[in-house]
């Protein structure tokens, strides 16, 4: 753990900030109840251009691929943003595949890089500060979407 500097930390309460917006809070909510896509043409055909749910994805990921980049060339600790962003876990694992895709399709490396690379390292940081919690989060939101699942078939 790195010492945290005090630009460091507004720096955090700025991101969280923008967090709050109402719209970013929405797209967020719906990001981690009903988001799922694992290739972009499935990305395309269930949130297509110019939907709600379109723009609610680009918002949520370019959101965390900028915190991300922040991360990554030192603007904040690592630890520290771990400490306190447990989402951006959420995000990368459920874009890492989807990101493949976009990639290839769109001939572009580069696409969500900073979400990848840090997602990665978060993964790890939190493995070896709490074995086992990563699939226990996977878990959970297998069994929540099942959920969701069953109650709108009820409907």
């Amino acid at each position: 753990m790195g010492p945290v500097t005090h630009e460091q930390a507004n720096l955090m309460l700025r991101l969280y900030e923008l967090r709050r917006d109402p719209r970013m809070r929405e797209a967020r909510e719906w990001f981690i109840a009903d988001f799922s896509s694992p290739t972009m043409d499935e990305l395309f055909k269930k949130y297509p251009p110019g939907s709600k749910e379109n723009a609610s994805y680009r918002m949520v990921v370019s959101y965390w691929d900028m915190c991300a980049g922040m991360v990554n060339r030192g603007l904040i600790d690592e630890e520290f943003f771990f400490e306190n962003n447990g989402e951006v876990w959420v995000v990368w694992d459920k874009v890492k595949d989807l990101a493949l895709s976009q990639r290839k399709a769109m001939g572009n490396p580069t696409i969500l890089k900073h979400l990848l690379d840090l997602g990665q390292r978060f993964e790890a940081w939190r493995e070896k500060t709490a074995p086992g919690f990563n699939a226990n989060m996977r878990e959970r939101f297998r069994q929540f979407a099942e959920a969701r699942a069953r109650a709108s078939q009820k409907q």
